[in-house]
């Protein structure tokens, strides 16, 4: 059978809506598919993708110059000196949670220039 698609088009072009409906379900029906699952699954997708908004910044290990490194620490934690340490010397160790893109980048640069690794989850 030779498929006229001009007049199958225009066939369309005629049809009501309810009749456009009952030809989308027979034919979901017929050949086991769904006109609507990839639209939904690229949509999910994107979704994930555009959901992480806040990060942690991880310190991940202090490096040669560890003294400048909690100096970093301190300054960008507003925490005491013992704090500090105590959170260089558990590396990997969170230094800041739930932080902006911006902000995770601007704490991961500072404390890269003190020597340190720093990971941003």
């Amino acid at each position: 059978m030779a498929l006229d698609k001009d007049q199958f088009i225009e066939d369309l072009k005629g049809a009501s809506i309810t009749d456009l409906n009952d030809l989308v379900k027979a034919i979901e029906d017929e050949f086991g598919v769904s006109a609507a699952a990839p639209v939904a699954a690229a949509g999910a997708a994107g979704d994930a993708a555009a959901a992480k908004t806040t990060f942690t910044v991880e310190l991940t290990e202090a490096g040669s110059a560890k003294v400048k490194a909690i100096k970093a620490v301190r300054e960008i934690t507003g925490l005491g000196l013992k704090d500090a340490k105590d959170l260089v010397d558990k590396a990997p160790s969170a230094i800041k949670e739930d932080v902006s893109e911006d902000e995770a980048n601007d704490v991961k640069a500072k404390l890269e220039a003190a020597g340190a690794t720093v990971t941003l989850k």
